[in-house]
């Protein structure tokens, strides 16, 4: 249970933790219609960490654990979401003011991580956990809707000028590595893979490289190098931007931890 505990917190950890970054660009998008739009990616985010986060807390039938707690009491060590979903929106990994975000860096890690939850809540709709099964359902809509997205976007700025293209071509040069991270197992998803809950990411690899590539060729885009460190962000291993994340986003409830709103 405390694995498949886990397994449920690293989905749950991913959507909140991209919906917090993508929520950055609220009031600072590129365009109108792009800063509502990414905002409503964060609420559906946000929606489906809320989902599993009550899952948990229903699981654990300890009277104590709620969304909240999850949410906004737990320190970086206990969060298991991608090293990729927490990164800045820039290419250099210590920029120095909000100005130096690139809508790149954010339209590529979208499409990247969108192209892989397909697969995943597709087949998650299969799971032994009628709950889980539920969620998965409900949110393949959704990011179906937030691939459409983003890849659209892919195509728009690489196919586009010659800026466009080189900043798309850097992002994804970028970005590429942390993906290595989807693909490595670990202890919480092979517990909830025999108990027929989970997914094994690595069968899916083939299907999103389909997808990948297919975009890329079609963005004019090159297929960047995956070669590297393998982020670790799943097992707790995080990088320092996780910290800044978290510290933001969980202020107003640890500064008032027993307010009810």
């Amino acid at each position: 249970m405390a694995a498949y505990s886990d397994y449920l917190l690293h989905l749950a950890d991913n959507a909140l933790i991209l919906g917090q970054r993508n929520a950055e660009w609220c009031g600072h998008g590129p365009i109108l219609e792009e800063d509502l739009a990414l905002a409503n990616n964060s609420l559906d985010l946000i929606g489906q960490a809320r989902l599993l986060y009550q899952h948990v807390a229903a699981l654990r039938k300890d009277g104590r654990t709620t969304e909240d707690l999850l949410a906004y009491f737990r320190d970086v060590p206990d969060f298991r979401n991608y090293t990729l979903l927490e990164l800045p929106h820039s290419t250099a990994l210590a920029p120095t003011a909000a100005g130096n975000r690139d809508y790149a860096v954010t339209i590529a890690r979208n499409f990247l991580f969108s192209a892989l939850m397909v697969l995943a809540w597709d087949a998650l709709k299969s799971s032994k956990d009628e709950q889980l099964a539920a969620i998965a359902a409900k949110s393949l809509k959704e990011t179906q809707y937030h691939l459409r997205h983003a890849r659209d976007w892919l195509l728009r700025l690489g196919d586009g000028t010659e800026e466009s293209h080189a900043r798309m071509q850097a992002a994804l040069d970028h970005l590429m590595p942390y993906t290595q991270e989807f693909w490595t197992s670990s202890a919480m998803e092979n517990a909830a893979i025999e108990a027929g809950v989970g997914v094994a990411t690595s069968s899916l690899q083939a299907a999103w490289n389909d997808v990948v590539n297919d975009t890329l060729a079609q963005a004019t885009l090159k297929r960047s190098s995956a070669d590297g460190y393998v982020s670790t962000g799943k097992t707790c291993g995080h990088s320092e931007h996780l910290g800044f994340v978290l510290a933001e986003m969980q202020s107003l409830a640890r500064a008032h931890p027993e307010a009810v709103w």
